[in-house]
Protein backbone atom coordinates (compact mmCIF):
# COMPACT_ATOMS: atom_id res chain seq x y z
CA UNK A 1 0.00 0.00 0.00
CA UNK A 2 3.10 2.43 0.73
CA UNK A 3 4.50 1.55 -2.19
CA UNK A 4 1.71 1.94 -4.03
CA UNK A 5 0.96 5.20 -2.71
CA UNK A 6 4.47 6.70 -3.00
CA UNK A 7 4.62 5.36 -7.06
CA UNK A 8 1.87 7.66 -7.49
CA UNK A 9 3.42 10.49 -6.09
CA UNK A 10 6.71 10.02 -7.93
CA UNK A 11 4.58 10.04 -11.04
CA UNK A 12 2.47 13.28 -9.47
CA UNK A 13 5.78 14.99 -9.25
CA UNK A 14 7.61 13.82 -12.52
CA UNK A 15 3.98 15.29 -14.20
CA UNK A 16 4.47 18.49 -12.51
CA UNK A 17 8.01 18.69 -12.79
CA UNK A 18 7.56 18.59 -16.64
CA UNK A 19 5.01 21.18 -16.89
CA UNK A 20 7.33 23.35 -15.45
CA UNK A 21 10.32 22.67 -17.53
CA UNK A 22 8.09 22.55 -20.75
CA UNK A 23 8.51 26.19 -22.83
CA UNK A 24 5.13 27.44 -22.62
CA UNK A 25 3.84 29.52 -26.09
CA UNK A 26 2.28 33.07 -25.79
CA UNK A 27 -0.69 33.95 -27.42
CA UNK A 28 -0.68 38.18 -27.59
CA UNK A 29 -2.19 40.31 -29.81
CA UNK A 30 -0.11 40.79 -33.05
CA UNK A 31 1.47 43.94 -32.80
CA UNK A 32 0.50 46.73 -35.60
CA UNK A 33 3.46 47.92 -37.80
CA UNK A 34 4.22 51.75 -37.06
CA UNK A 35 3.87 54.30 -39.82
CA UNK A 36 8.00 54.63 -39.59
CA UNK A 37 7.83 50.72 -40.64
CA UNK A 38 5.28 51.11 -43.10
CA UNK A 39 7.70 53.27 -44.87
CA UNK A 40 10.73 51.30 -44.29
CA UNK A 41 8.75 48.53 -46.44
CA UNK A 42 7.34 50.47 -49.18
CA UNK A 43 10.95 52.04 -50.00
CA UNK A 44 12.10 48.30 -49.98
CA UNK A 45 9.36 47.12 -52.06
CA UNK A 46 10.85 47.22 -55.85
CA UNK A 47 10.49 50.54 -57.43
CA UNK A 48 8.88 49.82 -60.91
CA UNK A 49 10.94 51.16 -64.06
CA UNK A 50 9.79 53.60 -66.28
CA UNK A 51 9.37 50.75 -69.07
CA UNK A 52 7.23 49.57 -66.72
CA UNK A 53 5.05 52.73 -66.32
CA UNK A 54 5.04 53.06 -69.94
CA UNK A 55 3.71 49.92 -70.53
CA UNK A 56 0.55 50.02 -67.57
CA UNK A 57 -0.08 53.60 -68.77
CA UNK A 58 -0.48 52.57 -72.29
CA UNK A 59 -2.45 49.43 -71.34
CA UNK A 60 -5.00 51.40 -69.25
CA UNK A 61 -5.40 54.04 -71.69
CA UNK A 62 -5.94 51.22 -74.31
CA UNK A 63 -8.61 50.02 -72.03
CA UNK A 64 -10.36 53.26 -71.76
CA UNK A 65 -10.19 53.11 -75.86
CA UNK A 66 -11.94 50.26 -76.12
CA UNK A 67 -14.52 51.26 -73.43
CA UNK A 68 -14.98 54.73 -75.68
CA UNK A 69 -15.67 52.40 -78.63
CA UNK A 70 -18.53 50.60 -76.10
CA UNK A 71 -20.08 54.58 -75.27
CA UNK A 72 -20.03 55.61 -78.93
CA UNK A 73 -21.75 52.52 -79.74
CA UNK A 74 -24.06 52.73 -76.93
CA UNK A 75 -24.56 57.27 -78.19
CA UNK A 76 -24.79 55.88 -81.79
CA UNK A 77 -27.98 53.38 -81.02
CA UNK A 78 -29.67 55.64 -78.75
CA UNK A 79 -29.69 58.38 -81.08
CA UNK A 80 -31.19 56.05 -83.58
CA UNK A 81 -33.60 54.54 -81.26
CA UNK A 82 -34.88 58.60 -80.05
CA UNK A 83 -35.03 59.00 -83.38
CA UNK A 84 -37.32 55.98 -84.20
CA UNK A 85 -39.06 57.13 -81.12
CA UNK A 86 -39.87 60.40 -82.75
CA UNK A 87 -41.24 58.97 -86.20
CA UNK A 88 -43.54 56.83 -84.27
CA UNK A 89 -44.79 59.69 -82.22
CA UNK A 90 -45.62 61.44 -85.20
CA UNK A 91 -46.72 58.42 -86.73
CA UNK A 92 -49.42 57.88 -84.09
CA UNK A 93 -50.96 61.73 -84.16
CA UNK A 94 -51.90 61.49 -88.12
CA UNK A 95 -52.77 57.82 -87.25
CA UNK A 96 -55.49 58.97 -84.75
CA UNK A 97 -56.45 62.10 -86.75
CA UNK A 98 -57.40 59.99 -89.82
CA UNK A 99 -59.65 57.55 -86.91
CA UNK A 100 -60.83 60.58 -85.77
CA UNK A 101 -62.23 61.30 -89.45
CA UNK A 102 -62.94 57.91 -90.40
CA UNK A 103 -65.31 57.81 -87.53
CA UNK A 104 -67.29 61.28 -88.42
CA UNK A 105 -67.22 59.76 -91.75
CA UNK A 106 -69.13 56.33 -90.36
CA UNK A 107 -71.09 58.85 -88.29
CA UNK A 108 -72.55 60.79 -91.12
CA UNK A 109 -73.68 57.32 -92.88
CA UNK A 110 -75.29 56.43 -89.88
CA UNK A 111 -77.41 59.62 -89.07
CA UNK A 112 -78.55 59.58 -92.56
CA UNK A 113 -79.84 56.63 -92.41
CA UNK A 114 -82.08 57.53 -89.54
CA UNK A 115 -82.85 59.97 -91.03
CA UNK A 116 -84.42 57.93 -94.29
CA UNK A 117 -86.24 55.42 -91.59
CA UNK A 118 -83.35 53.15 -92.11
CA UNK A 119 -82.98 52.55 -95.51
CA UNK A 120 -80.33 54.84 -97.25
CA UNK A 121 -82.02 56.72 -100.52
CA UNK A 122 -80.82 54.57 -102.84
CA UNK A 123 -82.76 51.44 -101.15
CA UNK A 124 -86.11 53.93 -101.76
CA UNK A 125 -85.58 54.04 -105.11
CA UNK A 126 -85.64 50.65 -105.69
CA UNK A 127 -88.98 50.57 -104.37
CA UNK A 128 -90.29 52.51 -107.16
CA UNK A 129 -92.38 51.39 -109.87
CA UNK A 130 -90.14 53.35 -112.32
CA UNK A 131 -87.38 51.07 -114.08
CA UNK A 132 -85.05 53.65 -114.20
CA UNK A 133 -85.14 55.03 -110.49
CA UNK A 134 -84.91 51.38 -109.95
CA UNK A 135 -82.07 50.88 -111.61
CA UNK A 136 -80.27 54.45 -110.28
CA UNK A 137 -81.46 52.79 -106.52
CA UNK A 138 -79.62 49.58 -107.13
CA UNK A 139 -76.50 51.76 -108.24
CA UNK A 140 -76.19 53.71 -105.45
CA UNK A 141 -76.80 50.76 -102.80
CA UNK A 142 -74.08 49.22 -104.55
CA UNK A 143 -72.23 52.64 -103.88
CA UNK A 144 -73.23 53.27 -100.34
CA UNK A 145 -72.23 49.84 -99.07
CA UNK A 146 -68.85 49.76 -101.01
CA UNK A 147 -68.25 53.44 -99.48
CA UNK A 148 -69.32 52.54 -96.14
CA UNK A 149 -67.14 48.89 -96.25
CA UNK A 150 -64.20 50.99 -97.22
CA UNK A 151 -64.71 53.50 -94.37
CA UNK A 152 -64.72 51.06 -91.90
CA UNK A 153 -62.17 48.71 -93.62
CA UNK A 154 -59.57 52.03 -93.98
CA UNK A 155 -60.56 52.30 -89.70
CA UNK A 156 -59.58 49.06 -88.91
CA UNK A 157 -56.36 49.15 -90.91
CA UNK A 158 -55.39 52.86 -89.36
CA UNK A 159 -56.27 51.23 -85.36
CA UNK A 160 -53.97 48.31 -86.46
CA UNK A 161 -51.21 50.25 -87.54
CA UNK A 162 -51.61 52.55 -84.47
CA UNK A 163 -51.55 49.34 -81.83
CA UNK A 164 -48.30 47.99 -84.56
CA UNK A 165 -46.78 52.14 -83.51
CA UNK A 166 -47.45 51.50 -79.59
CA UNK A 167 -45.76 48.27 -79.31
CA UNK A 168 -42.82 49.80 -81.90
CA UNK A 169 -42.30 52.71 -79.79
CA UNK A 170 -42.52 50.38 -76.23
CA UNK A 171 -39.70 48.22 -77.84
CA UNK A 172 -38.00 51.50 -78.94
CA UNK A 173 -37.91 52.82 -75.53
CA UNK A 174 -36.71 49.93 -73.77
CA UNK A 175 -33.59 49.43 -75.93
CA UNK A 176 -32.85 53.40 -76.05
CA UNK A 177 -33.09 52.87 -71.73
CA UNK A 178 -30.72 49.42 -72.10
CA UNK A 179 -28.13 52.24 -74.67
CA UNK A 180 -27.92 54.51 -71.90
CA UNK A 181 -27.35 52.18 -68.64
CA UNK A 182 -24.44 50.52 -71.51
CA UNK A 183 -23.40 54.43 -72.11
CA UNK A 184 -23.30 54.98 -68.11
CA UNK A 185 -21.47 51.98 -67.64
CA UNK A 186 -18.79 52.49 -70.26
CA UNK A 187 -18.62 56.04 -69.07
CA UNK A 188 -17.82 55.26 -65.57
CA UNK A 189 -15.48 52.51 -67.06
CA UNK A 190 -13.23 55.39 -69.56
CA UNK A 191 -13.19 58.04 -66.13
CA UNK A 192 -11.80 55.22 -64.11
CA UNK A 193 -9.02 53.87 -66.53
CA UNK A 194 -8.20 57.54 -67.83
CA UNK A 195 -8.20 59.03 -63.60
CA UNK A 196 -5.71 56.12 -62.87
CA UNK A 197 -3.70 56.37 -65.86
CA UNK A 198 -3.15 60.49 -64.63
CA UNK A 199 -2.46 59.32 -61.47
CA UNK A 200 0.41 56.95 -62.62
CA UNK A 201 2.10 60.27 -64.61
CA UNK A 202 1.36 62.52 -62.31
CA UNK A 203 3.49 60.52 -59.78
CA UNK A 204 6.29 61.32 -62.11
CA UNK A 205 9.05 64.15 -62.27
CA UNK A 206 8.97 66.61 -65.02
CA UNK A 207 12.23 65.13 -66.27
CA UNK A 208 10.21 61.37 -65.83
CA UNK A 209 7.49 62.25 -68.25
CA UNK A 210 9.84 63.81 -71.01
CA UNK A 211 11.98 60.02 -71.17
CA UNK A 212 8.28 58.80 -71.08
CA UNK A 213 7.00 60.38 -74.22
CA UNK A 214 10.51 59.57 -75.53
CA UNK A 215 9.73 56.19 -74.16
CA UNK A 216 6.85 55.74 -76.04
CA UNK A 217 8.25 57.30 -79.35
CA UNK A 218 11.31 54.77 -79.21
CA UNK A 219 8.60 51.92 -78.67
CA UNK A 220 6.98 53.25 -81.66
CA UNK A 221 9.90 53.80 -84.09
CA UNK A 222 10.59 49.97 -82.77
CA UNK A 223 7.53 48.17 -84.31
CA UNK A 224 7.39 50.98 -86.98
CA UNK A 225 11.02 49.59 -87.97
CA UNK A 226 10.24 46.27 -87.58
CA UNK A 227 6.67 46.63 -89.99
CA UNK A 228 9.16 48.37 -92.79
CA UNK A 229 11.49 45.50 -92.45
CA UNK A 230 9.39 42.78 -93.30
CA UNK A 231 8.64 44.46 -96.68
CA UNK A 232 4.91 45.15 -96.17
CA UNK A 233 5.55 48.44 -97.24
CA UNK A 234 6.72 47.24 -100.74
CA UNK A 235 3.97 46.75 -102.83
CA UNK A 236 1.98 49.48 -101.52
CA UNK A 237 1.96 52.09 -103.73
CA UNK A 238 -1.42 52.92 -104.90
CA UNK A 239 -2.91 56.54 -105.37
CA UNK A 240 -5.87 57.74 -103.53
CA UNK A 241 -9.30 57.78 -104.83
CA UNK A 242 -11.27 61.13 -105.06
CA UNK A 243 -13.17 60.63 -102.34
CA UNK A 244 -10.01 59.72 -100.55
CA UNK A 245 -7.70 62.58 -100.84
CA UNK A 246 -10.73 64.31 -99.57
CA UNK A 247 -10.78 62.32 -96.28
CA UNK A 248 -7.36 62.72 -96.06
CA UNK A 249 -7.13 65.78 -96.44
CA UNK A 250 -9.60 66.53 -93.73
CA UNK A 251 -7.99 64.48 -91.58
CA UNK A 252 -4.66 66.17 -91.91
CA UNK A 253 -5.76 69.67 -91.37
CA UNK A 254 -7.26 68.30 -87.61
CA UNK A 255 -3.77 67.76 -86.37
CA UNK A 256 -2.56 69.44 -83.58
CA UNK A 257 -5.62 69.36 -82.18
CA UNK A 258 -6.61 67.37 -78.98
CA UNK A 259 -7.70 63.76 -78.12
CA UNK A 260 -11.03 64.05 -76.17
CA UNK A 261 -12.94 60.85 -76.00
CA UNK A 262 -16.45 60.35 -77.66
CA UNK A 263 -15.35 63.43 -79.57
CA UNK A 264 -16.14 64.39 -82.98
CA UNK A 265 -14.77 67.80 -83.61
CA UNK A 266 -14.70 70.46 -85.04
CA UNK A 267 -12.07 71.19 -81.38
CA UNK A 268 -11.23 67.76 -80.78
CA UNK A 269 -11.27 63.48 -81.69
CA UNK A 270 -11.30 60.52 -80.27
CA UNK A 271 -9.68 58.01 -82.87
CA UNK A 272 -12.92 56.77 -84.69
CA UNK A 273 -14.51 60.53 -84.24
CA UNK A 274 -11.76 61.49 -86.68
CA UNK A 275 -11.97 58.94 -89.13
CA UNK A 276 -15.65 58.90 -89.45
CA UNK A 277 -16.03 62.39 -90.17
CA UNK A 278 -13.07 62.76 -92.50
CA UNK A 279 -14.85 60.45 -94.56
CA UNK A 280 -18.29 62.16 -93.87
CA UNK A 281 -16.37 65.34 -95.41
CA UNK A 282 -15.56 63.18 -97.94
CA UNK A 283 -19.30 62.67 -98.94
CA UNK A 284 -19.23 58.90 -97.72
CA UNK A 285 -20.64 58.01 -94.39
CA UNK A 286 -19.13 55.28 -91.92
CA UNK A 287 -19.63 53.43 -88.96
CA UNK A 288 -18.70 55.70 -86.04
CA UNK A 289 -16.64 53.29 -84.01
CA UNK A 290 -13.55 51.50 -84.97
CA UNK A 291 -15.02 48.19 -83.68
CA UNK A 292 -17.87 48.63 -86.19
CA UNK A 293 -15.50 50.17 -89.16
CA UNK A 294 -13.70 46.59 -88.59
CA UNK A 295 -17.09 45.14 -88.76
CA UNK A 296 -18.63 46.42 -91.46
CA UNK A 297 -16.39 48.09 -94.06
CA UNK A 298 -15.02 46.21 -96.99
CA UNK A 299 -11.56 44.54 -95.83
CA UNK A 300 -8.90 44.50 -97.79
CA UNK A 301 -5.19 43.10 -98.19
CA UNK A 302 -2.46 45.10 -96.35
CA UNK A 303 -0.34 44.95 -99.63
CA UNK A 304 -3.46 46.93 -101.35
CA UNK A 305 -3.63 49.85 -99.07
CA UNK A 306 -4.29 53.10 -100.25
CA UNK A 307 -4.31 56.84 -98.83
CA UNK A 308 -7.51 57.08 -97.05
CA UNK A 309 -7.65 53.47 -96.26
CA UNK A 310 -8.25 52.74 -92.49
CA UNK A 311 -6.00 50.68 -90.15
CA UNK A 312 -7.57 49.01 -87.45
CA UNK A 313 -5.49 48.38 -84.68
CA UNK A 314 -5.11 45.96 -81.41
CA UNK A 315 -6.80 42.64 -81.51
CA UNK A 316 -10.26 44.23 -80.10
CA UNK A 317 -10.36 46.66 -82.92
CA UNK A 318 -10.21 49.09 -80.25
CA UNK A 319 -7.84 52.24 -82.29
CA UNK A 320 -7.81 53.69 -85.95
CA UNK A 321 -6.17 55.61 -87.81
CA UNK A 322 -6.44 56.76 -91.85
CA UNK A 323 -3.87 55.77 -93.83
CA UNK A 324 -1.91 58.68 -96.12
CA UNK A 325 0.74 57.15 -97.86
CA UNK A 326 4.29 56.39 -97.63
CA UNK A 327 3.72 54.17 -94.48
CA UNK A 328 2.03 56.53 -92.59
CA UNK A 329 -1.18 57.37 -90.50
CA UNK A 330 -2.76 60.31 -89.18
CA UNK A 331 -4.70 59.46 -85.97
CA UNK A 332 -5.79 60.49 -82.64
CA UNK A 333 -4.04 59.13 -79.83
CA UNK A 334 -5.10 59.05 -76.38
CA UNK A 335 -6.19 61.11 -73.90
CA UNK A 336 -3.39 63.48 -73.53
CA UNK A 337 -1.91 63.76 -76.75
CA UNK A 338 -3.00 65.62 -80.30
CA UNK A 339 -3.90 64.18 -83.34
CA UNK A 340 -0.03 63.72 -85.14
CA UNK A 341 1.24 61.06 -87.73
CA UNK A 342 2.35 57.88 -86.46
CA UNK A 343 3.99 54.87 -88.72
CA UNK A 344 1.16 52.85 -89.90
CA UNK A 345 3.39 49.92 -88.55
CA UNK A 346 3.75 51.38 -84.67
CA UNK A 347 0.90 49.60 -83.29
CA UNK A 348 -0.22 46.21 -83.73
CA UNK A 349 -2.22 46.22 -86.75
CA UNK A 350 -5.59 43.56 -87.07
CA UNK A 351 -6.72 44.71 -90.78
CA UNK A 352 -7.35 47.59 -92.90
CA UNK A 353 -10.71 48.59 -94.04
CA UNK A 354 -12.20 50.66 -97.66
CA UNK A 355 -14.70 53.19 -96.81
CA UNK A 356 -15.34 53.45 -100.97
CA UNK A 357 -14.59 50.38 -101.85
Amino acid sequence: MNRRHCASAAITLVCALTVLITPVQAFAEPSRPSPSDTKSAASKAPKKSLEEVRKEIDDLYRKAGAATDAYNLAEEKAEKQSGEIVKLARATVVGQSKIAELKSQAGAQAREQYRTGGLPPGAQLMLSDDPQLFLDGVNRVREGQQAAQGVLGELTRTQQDLETYTKDASANWKKLEANRVKQAKAKKKINAQIAAAKKLESRLKKEERARLLKLEQEAEYKQQTAWLSSGALKDINREASARGKKAVAFATEQIGKPYVWGAEGPKSYDCSGLTSQAWLAAGRPIPRTSQEQWRLLPRIAIKDMRPGDLIIYHSDASHVGMYIGDGAIVHAPRPGRNVTLAGAGSMQILGVVRPDK
